[in-house]
Order: structure tokens, then C-alpha cells, then sequence
């Protein structure tokens, strides 16, 4: 009994450790992860010393529990567009680049870590606008940079410039620059339009003057093949008369020796035949002088007739070189009259495309000219409001200075007031006191209202007294005295009675007439 226990036991514990070890893989099979081709896996957490993340593009990784867990970023590339309009160049001209860029998350490990840390858990959206706002502003510096015919005629440099300053930036967030495609570039001035029409224009008149060429070389080569043709018929002419002439001078020599022959077989004929032919000899020599005669008159006559043909066919040479001559003149001179032309119409085209130079050049000028007055006039604006701002400052600053001014004055005033009020006792003897200090100054100002009057300039016309008073000088001068206001009466307007030390004005006494009237 005991041994199945122990049997028993045994089986069980076996079966434990293989359902254990069972677990086990299953479990780490479904923490090792496998990463897909367009994929890159992104195992963050517990990682190693001084690594935030660790990226894995192909293969798989062991994804520990607990201390550490993964994500997936795509590499699939992302089309941006890029409408880019305005942009400055170097030479000032704004110019509208729309282009089209394909980014794509790096499997570089450095550029790998980069994505992980700033695109992980960033949507696709996300990621493309991010990309957006480096490329415009990477874009913009690299046409900044460049001249318009560096953009336009160069598009390699171009787009070596662009992945040279764009590619960089990317690479800082984890992207690389897969591709750029440039559709179109245009400018607000029509600079590259009219780059393109001179390059037509230029094109066109080499055409032309390319078909004047061959024109002329095609006249030239027509010519030549005439008097070629002349001259091998000028030759083959000269040597049928040269074989006319051999055959004629053959057959005179053949006639000749017959006629010797002929000659040495009469003589000897004669010579044996003396006797029968003696009758005949005259009429033999007769005969023969009359043959040699013959002979003589057609040789010339043969000799005159080769003469007249030779004189003949140097005519006819002079009469071919004189038309070729004239042939070649009349396509020399064709040759030169579209040689002209073809300079005319170059030059024509020269000043078309100068003048549409000068008319760009001059747009931009203007335009340029134009953005000066604009900002010359903003500056002058802002410099106006800047300074109408600093004045209205300073005078309100001028003002509150004088109301502190005025109101410390007008407080030390009051505090003085009513310190003198408290050692007069009361405000009717603190009015006396400062009537008192005024008195001076109000005896200088009525000094001053008489001091710089000169009596001796003074004429005052007097026609007597006839009622015994006084005359008109006296009372001009005692009313002018009696004008200025005495102290005693200033000082009454004032309620203010002055000490009797000072004066009193003395009663006026009455005239005669009234003392009769008492």
C-alpha cells in the first residue's frame, strides 16, 4: 500500500513539474515578440544603462515582465505636401515652390532612437504635421539661398541643397527624406517667364541661322558640282579634239608615204620604161605637180580647219568659266544677302530679348523700390508715433510735475497760514499782519508808477486864474499826487487800520463860498 502511495506521489510531482515547465514556455512565448518588416519594435522600460528605449527592426525580442513592455512604430513612407508660395530668394524675388516630400521613419539605430523617443505614441496626423513645419521652414532658408537661375536651370543643386539642410532636421525626430519631387516653380514677377522666352528666342535664331548655314553650304556645294561638270566637259571636249587632230595628222603622214612610195615606183617605172614613157613625162610631172599642189591646199586647208576648232573650243572654255564665274557670284551673293539677313534677325532677336531684360530687370527694380518707400514710410510713421508718444509724455509728465509743483507750493502756503493764524490768536490779525508785509511793495510799485516821469518834458498849457485860484500847472501837479492811492485808504479797502505813526490823511478844508453859505 505504501509503495502505490509513493508511486502515486511520484506521478503526481512529475506531472506538476511538466505543467510547470509547460507554463513556463507558454508564458515566454507569449512575451517573446516578433517584429514585422515595415514595422519597428520598441522595447521601453528597464533596457539597459543610459538607454531610454531599445528598437529592433526584424527578428524578435524577449519582452520581460513586469520591468518592461514594447509598441510598434510603422515605417510606412508619408507623402507631404508642401505648397510653399512667396518664398524670398537671394536676389529678393518671391518665387512659389509647391513640391511634394516622402519621409519615412529611419531603420538607422541612432535615428531609430530618435523615433522612438519623440514619435511613439504619436499619431500619423501628428507626425506629418510635425514634418510640415521643418520642411517650410528648411525650405524657405534654402531658397533664401539660392539665385533663381540656381533654382530654376539647376534642379539637381537644388535638390542637393534641400536634403542638405531638411534631412538633417529630420533626422532629429527620427525621420529620414526618402524622396522630393519639385511640380512647378513660378514667381510673383514673371522673372522665369521671361528667362524661358529668351531661351526660346535664342533658340529660334540659332535654328535659323543654323538653316542659313546649310542653305549656303547647299549653294556652294551646287556651284562647285556645276563647274565641275563644265570643266570634265571642257576636258572630254579637248580630248575628242586631240584625237581628231592624231587621226588627222596620222592620215597625212600615211599620205605621204604612199605618195613617196608611189613617187620612187614611177621613177623607176620611168626609169625603165625610157623610152615608152618619155612622150609622157611632162604630163607625169604635170600631173604631179598638180597632186603636190593639191596636197599642199588641202593640208592647209585641214591645218586651218584644226586651227578654227581649236579657236572654237577656247571659246566655248572661256564662255563656261565666264557662266561659271557668274554662277558662282550670283551664289556668293545669295550666300551673303541670307547671311545678312540671318544677322538682322539675330539682332533683332538680340534687341527683343535685351529689351525683355531690361523690363524685367526694371519691374524688379520698381518692385524693389517700392518695398524700400513701404518700409522707409512704416519707419518714418512709427519713428512719428514713437515721438508724438515721447512728447505727449514729457508734457504730461511737465504737467503733473507743475500740479505737484503748484499743490506742494499751495500746501506749504496753507501749512504757513495756519501756523500764522495760530500765533496771531485769530485770522482778522493774521490778515494785518501780512497787509503789513505787503505795504512795502505797494509803496515801490506807486514809487515806480511816478519815478520815470521827467517833469521838465511835461507841458502843460495854463491860460491863468481869473477867479484868483490856483492856476492849471498846480493842480496838474497836486492831481497827480493826490492820483496815487494813499496807504491809509489801501489799508481800510483791506479792513486794516494802520498806527497813526504812519500818517492820516488830513481833512480837506471847506471853500470860501461854503464858509459864506455857514
Amino acid at each position: 500500500m505504501d509503495l502505490i502511495l509513493a508511486n502515486g506521489f511520484s506521478a503526481l510531482a512529475a506531472l506538476g513539474v511538466v505543467f510547470i515547465l509547460f507554463s513556463s514556455a507558454m508564458f515566454f512565448a507569449s512575451r517573446y515578440k516578433r517584429c514585422p518588416s515595415d514595422m519597428i519594435l520598441v522595447i521601453y522600460g528597464r533596457v539597459g544603462t543610459g538607454q531610454s528605449a531599445r528598437c529592433i527592426h526584424g527578428g524578435g525580442a524577449l519582452v520581460l515582465p513586469l520591468i518592461q513592455d514594447y509598441a510598434f512604430l510603422r515605417l510606412t513612407p508619408m507623402t507631404i505636401a508642401i505648397p510653399l508660395q512667396g518664398a524670398l530668394s537671394l536676389q529678393n524675388i518671391r518665387v512659389n515652390v509647391p513640391s511634394t516630400f516622402t519621409v519615412g521613419v529611419s531603420t538607422n539605430p541612432a535615428i531609430m532612437t530618435n523615433a522612438a523617443e519623440r514619435l511613439l505614441r504619436l499619431t500619423q496626423p501628428d507626425i506629418e504635421s510635425m514634418a510640415k513645419e521643418i520642411i517650410f521652414g528648411q525650405l524657405r532658408l534654402t531658397i533664401a539661398s539660392l539665385t533663381i537661375e540656381q533654382i530654376n536651370q539647376d534642379r539637381e543643386s537644388f535638390l542637393t541643397a534641400i536634403r542638405a539642410n531638411v534631412e538633417p532636421e529630420l533626422n532629429k525626430i527620427g525621420l529620414y527624406l526618402i524622396n522630393v519631387n519639385i511640380t512647378d516653380i513660378t514667381d510673383e514677377s514673371e522673372y522665369i517667364d521671361s528667362i524661358g522666352r529668351k531661351a526660346a528666342s535664342e533658340a529660334i535664331n540659332r535654328a535659323k541661322v543654323d538653316v542659313s548655314e546649310q542653305d549656303k553650304i547647299g549653294e556652294i556645294g551646287n556651284a562647285e558640282n556645276r563647274r565641275e561638270q563644265t570643266i570634265r566637259v571642257a576636258e572630254n571636249v579637248a580630248q575628242s579634239e586631240k584625237g581628231k587632230k592624231a587621226a588627222e595628222a596620222d592620215q597625212r603622214v600615211f599620205v605621204q608615204q604612199q605618195e613617196s612610195t608611189a613617187a620612187i615606183g614611177e621613177a623607176v617605172a620611168v626609169r625603165e620604161k625610157t623610152v615608152r614613157v618619155a612622150e609622157n613625162v611632162a604630163e607625169a610631172e604635170k600631173g604631179k605637180k598638180a597632186a603636190e599642189a593639191s596636197q599642199r591646199i588641202f593640208v592647209q586647208g585641214q591645218e586651218a580647219e584644226a586651227i578654227k576648232g581649236e579657236n572654237t573650243a577656247r571659246a566655248d572654255i572661256v564662255q563656261s568659266n565666264a557662266t561659271l564665274a557668274q554662277r558662282e557670284a550670283e551664289a556668293l551673293q545669295r550666300g551673303e544677302v541670307a547671311r545678312l539677313n540671318a544677322q538682322v534677325e539675330i539682332q533683332k532677336a538680340q534687341a527683343a530679348a535685351e529689351t525683355e531684360r531690361l523690363n524685367a530687370v526694371e519691374v524688379v527694380r520698381q518692385e524693389v523700390e517700392r518695398k524700400k518707400i513701404e518700409i522707409a514710410a512704416e519707419a518714418e510713421a512709427e519713428r512719428i508715433r514713437r515721438n508724438a508718444r515721447g512728447e505727449a509724455d514729457a508734457i504730461l509728465m511737465k504737467y503733473e510735475a507743475e500740479a505737484r509743483g503748484i499743490r506742494q507750493v499751495l500746501e506749504s502756503k496753507a501749512a504757513g497760514y495756519e501756523s500764522l493764524v495760530r500765533s496771531a490768536g485769530d485770522a482778522r490779525s493774521a490778515a494785518t499782519l501780512l497787509m503789513i508785509e505787503k505795504l512795502e511793495e505797494i509803496v515801490a510799485k506807486q514809487v515806480e508808477a511816478i519815478q520815470n516821469l521827467k517833469i521838465d518834458k511835461i507841458t502843460v498849457w495854463d491860460s491863468g486864474s481869473a477867479n484868483g485860484k490856483s492856476s492849471s500847472t498846480s493842480q496838474f501837479l497836486s492831481s497827480l499826487v493826490t492820483s496815487l492811492p494813499p496807504l491809509q485808504e489801501i489799508a481800510k479797502m483791506a479792513g486794516v487800520e494802520l498806527p497813526d505813526y504812519l500818517g492820516r490823511v488830513a481833512a480837506e478844508e471847506p471853500s470860501s463860498e461854503e464858509s459864506a453859505r455857514r
